[in-house]
């Protein structure tokens, strides 16, 4: 078989020519990103650490991914932007590796095409990955509007939601660059992780591109917060950046992530 180093901007869009290769996503290092690299077929994944943040978030996919006999690794957030998997393959520094990555011969400190080298020696997947879910939470009461939403990820917004409040557990950088990425429907109110800022402050991008939709965005701090999980955004998230539309209703740096979402539907 001829295997190849291949790239994505998230673990959400993977198709059948990422199955057997070894994978270079632009999504954080969470183990539901593992979970659907390792669900798509990928030899051996490397994610972006997301600043690591809260209790390690940003690389715990590889004792997951190590469970399942899978060599995994993150690269530096700072040295090769989230959310673009061609950026973190040209520039992308190892930050983390698993015990099954080591035991091929990446290393921390290593470039990630370096390490993508290495990663092809893995042995062919075998099995299935156990089904990991994500997670959704009302947060508001019942029969309060707007409604506020958690999810674990941005992946998981429904046409429903468009005129709520969405806390996701997703990283704030626009996948590829690409403004329509930010927010798939035109919810009232959305928050991010900052997963560190990283390379280009490419962890908040996604704020400035919903002003022109109106839509009022912040970042949490990702040392505030578990980067893709919705209810550690809910209780101990800090408002780490804000986009225009959410200053103009007075959100400011520092908030908690609860109070913005009831300003946020105060004003809704």
């Amino acid at each position: 078989m001829n295997i190849q180093i291949v790239t994505a901007t998230s673990v959400t869009k993977l198709g059948p020519e990422h199955n057997n290769q070894v994978l270079i996503a632009g999504s954080h290092g969470g183990v539901y990103a593992g979970y659907l690299a390792a669900k798509a077929g990928a030899r051996a994944i490397m994610l972006n650490d997301a600043g690591g943040g809260l209790d390690g978030a940003g690389f715990a996919s590889l004792p997951y991914l190590d469970a399942l006999g899978r060599p995994g690794a993150t690269i530096a957030h700072d040295s090769a932007r989230i959310g673009d998997g061609d950026d973190m393959a040209a520039r992308g520094v190892i930050s983390h590796v698993n015990d099954a990555a080591a035991a091929l011969g990446c290393a921390v400190g290593q470039t990630a095409m370096a390490c993508g080298e290495a990663m092809k020696a893995a042995p062919l997947p075998s099995g299935e990955a156990p089904v990991y879910e994500e997670a959704r939470f009302q947060f508001s009461p019942a029969g309060e509007t707007p409604i506020i939403w958690g999810v674990d990820s941005a992946s998981l917004l429904r046409e429903e939601d468009a005129g709520q409040i969405v806390l996701t557990g997703s990283h704030g950088a626009l996948l590829g660059g690409e403004a329509a990425s930010a927010v798939k429907y035109d919810v009232l109110a959305c928050a991010f992780n900052d997963a560190g800022v990283g390379r280009e402050s490419i962890g908040i991008t996604r704020l400035p591109a919903l002003d022109p939709r109106n839509i009022a965005a912040v970042t949490v701090d990702c040392q505030s917060a578990r980067i893709g999980d919705a209810r550690s955004m809910w209780e101990t998230g800090i408002v780490s950046y804000l986009n225009e539309t959410a200053a103009a209703l007075g959100v400011k740096v520092g908030d908690s992530l609860q109070s913005f979402a009831e300003t946020a539907q105060k004003n809704g």
